[in-house]
């Protein structure tokens, strides 16, 4: 499938102004300036999905929860998390959400690869793990055949907040971070990486770099 993915970089941006974002863009009629990533690092929140569950916030403290419209449960967003959200028409590229996920999971996989960090999915819990520790989480909604949220990945930031929650619904899941397994790490470079992964696994021509503003 031809095309050109574009990405958007929006530095550090607060949730919620990027969340209602993302609505609107997935509710437009198509245009002409076609799928995009937007590539994002939030100040701290927490985040419940739809079917969230207000048990597995243990103690959120002095950090805001949003309750938001992705699929799974509470996760957090911080300084240090490289997040990229994935605006694509499913639809017309052929992609199922199962199909959807697990190119996400590759493209994750073969990101750390290039560090020299080995990691792997997990069939019962989406995300990507290393050494049974999660280092990526998932959240997606298809809307209008198109998909937005998208996924997280811990580069090198503070997990400590991960304790006040039972991140993704489960007890006592371990959270680790990319810096942990490769040592000192450029987050620009982390980004770039992940661009061109995503590239290759969505199946994308080429990709462009976006600019101005998303309302």
């Amino acid at each position: 499938m031809p095309g050109v993915l574009g990405f958007r970089e929006l530095g550090v941006a607060p949730y919620e102004p990027v969340w209602r974002a993302m609505q609107r863009f997935t509710d437009a009629p198509p245009h002409a300036g076609g799928d995009e990533v937007w590539l994002v690092q939030h100040p701290p929140i927490f985040t419940q999905g739809q079917a969230g569950k207000p048990e597995h916030l243990l103690l959120p403290g002095d950090i805001p929860v949003l309750k938001v419209d992705r699929g799974g449960q509470v996760t957090y967003h911080g300084p240090g998390q490289l997040v990229a959200y994935l605006l694509l028409n499913v639809r017309e590229r052929g992609f199922g959400v199962r199909e959807l996920v697990s190119r996400i999971e590759n493209s994750l996989i073969d990101l750390l690869a290039s560090f020299g960090v080995a990691s792997l999915a997990r069939a019962d819990a989406p995300g990507v793990y290393v050494q049974g520790a999660k280092v990526a989480s998932l959240g997606l909604r298809i809307r209008h055949g198109r998909s937005f949220h998208g996924l997280a990945l811990n580069v090198n930031m503070d997990l400590a907040p991960f304790r006040r929650i039972n991140p993704c619904g489960y007890a006592g899941l371990a959270m680790t971070q990319l810096r942990e397994h490769a040592g000192p790490i450029d987050f620009a470079e982390v980004s770039a990486r992940l661009r061109a992964q995503l590239v290759q696994h969505l199946d994308y021509a080429e990709q462009t770099t976006l600019t101005g503003g998303i309302d």
